[in-house]
């Protein structure tokens, strides 16, 4: 399966519970950056062995979120990751999807955070053009349910192009390099005042 424009809705909540473990969404995370590799490499880039590799991969498998790639020869058994995108919604799920959407949520935002505190410390080091591109930004909207959603979506369409990279290198461009982009989405409370 190619890993372009590839989108997946998950509504399983044994499936969100499974892909909500730090170490199976480095897995993830490392096919998706480095393409197809065997569970042997993949420990040796998340700094685990090869057995824990070996397992996590099977569950993303299980749950369909990495499948076996062609191998080069016999003794090979890479991995691919599956789909670019897993997404999720709650318009008609009840109190087991919503916990194990919750808890996918603060995996994900947990590694997000670690990943930018990661870029903090050696940020210093990197090039000049890439020291001012990565970092948190935050601003608030006042917005309706369906203008956040109508902008979630331009986003999506915005970064089309650039998520169509992953599963091609050769379209990126010289100096490309993976970016994590992280959305927050967070609803506030009306204040006292009825806004």
């Amino acid at each position: 399966m190619s890993l372009e424009s590839s989108r997946r809705r998950l509504s399983d909540p044994a499936a969100m519970r499974a892909f909500a473990h730090p170490v199976r969404l480095a897995l993830h995370e490392l096919l998706m950056r480095a393409g197809a590799m065997t569970a042997a490499d993949a420990a040796r880039e998340v700094g685990i062995s090869q057995a824990l590799a070996s397992y996590h991969l099977r569950q993303l498998a299980k749950y369909g979120f990495v499948e076996q790639a062609e191998a080069r020869d016999e003794r090979e058994r890479p991995w691919k990751a599956t789909e670019t995108v897993q997404e999720w919604d709650d318009d008609a799920a009840g109190p087991e999807q919503a916990a194990a959407r919750s808890l996918l949520e603060q995996v994900i935002a947990e590694r997000a955070l670690s990943r930018l505190a990661e870029w903090q410390q050696h940020r210093g080091d990197e090039p000049e053009e890439w020291r001012g591109v990565g970092g948190v930004g935050n601003l608030y909207l006042y917005a309706t349910p369906e203008e956040v959603k109508v902008l979630g979506a331009a986003v999506a369409e915005l970064l089309g192009p650039l998520m169509a990279r992953v599963d091609d290198p050769s379209t990126r461009p010289d100096g490309a390099r993976p970016v994590l982009v992280t959305q927050l989405v967070v609803p506030l409370p009306p204040t006292d005042s009825g806004d």
